[in-house]
């Protein structure tokens, strides 16, 4: 949304009100009536950083600005009667996997609503990853299809080719097809180095050389997993899985449109949901 949105004290609100169409229309068009909406409030204090301190050391700290709307964001999504998670020390895909896994044990299919890859690996028979803007919505075999290896080996792809998103640096020399190669002959990281000698028999371009640079990098690559697999025993999520949509606080909701000076147009939307 444009930097314009402000409210009446000159804070910016674009981004919260983009975030508020955005639930509107997830719950118009779907009805949902189980939803957790996970936050990262974690950038710096993740125990990925404990393993690797230069984990997303390439971005910027949220500015003021930005951190104030996180916190209206989440005061909005309560107000609808969102369940709402976050955690000091694990990342939003943790608690949206940690979430995603208790609900599968208990038999419910899950739909990850998301545009980002790395949580493709919680995508199990059954289940959906939807990347709502482009609304693109697949399931397992389609996401096999889009990236290259099965949501499985998601974790091991991205440990193979890196993720300069999170400033995951991976084996250098191996892109995203000799990464889908050599999963789709070995299955998984730990097979491909317990035979690691068949690398260069594969009939893989560069397969000599691609052996060599899993033999240099494999410190690199089983540490680059750690960091790529996401958790799924998060306590602080654990402690309160109810997923089940309250009513919408009307008075709350009202408050904080005020306060965001949003117009009736979306105020509308949100009360009729």
């Amino acid at each position: 949304m444009p930097d314009e949105f402000v409210n009446a004290a000159g804070e910016p609100t674009n981004a919260v009100y983009g975030f508020s169409g955005f639930l509107c229309s997830l719950l118009e068009q779907t009805g949902a009536e189980f939803v957790a909406v996970a936050f990262d409030e974690s950038l710096s204090s993740s125990y990925r950083n404990e393993i690797y301190p230069e984990y997303k050391a390439n971005r910027d700290p949220a500015p003021e600005d930005l951190k104030r709307q996180f916190a209206w964001a989440r005061s909005v999504a309560e107000a609808l009667g969102l369940q709402c998670y976050s955690d000091a020390r694990y990342e939003a895909d943790d608690l949206i996997g940690t979430l995603a896994e208790h609900w599968r044990q208990r038999g419910h299919p899950i739909c990850v609503v998301t545009s980002d890859k790395d949580l493709a690996q919680l995508v199990g028979e059954g289940d959906h990853w939807w990347d709502f803007s482009r609304n693109q919505k697949l399931n397992a075999t389609q996401l096999t299809a889009k990236f290259g290896v099965t949501p499985s080996q998601m974790a091991d792809f991205l440990a193979l080719t890196g993720d300069s998103v999170d400033n995951i640096p991976g084996i250098p020399g191996i892109g995203p097809k000799s990464a889908s190669a050599l999963l789709g002959h070995f299955g998984d990281l730990d097979s491909i180095y317990q035979r690691l000698e068949e690398v260069q028999h594969l009939r893989l371009r560069g397969a000599k050389s691609l052996q060599q640079k899993l033999t240099l990098h494999r410190e690199a690559a089983e540490l680059a997993r750690k960091l790529t697999v996401i958790e799924t025993a998060v306590e602080s999520a654990l402690a309160s899985p109810e997923l089940r949509r309250s009513k919408t606080n009307v008075a709350t909701l009202n408050a904080l449109f005020d306060q965001l000076q949003f117009g009736g147009m979306l105020r509308q939307r949100c009360l009729n949901l």
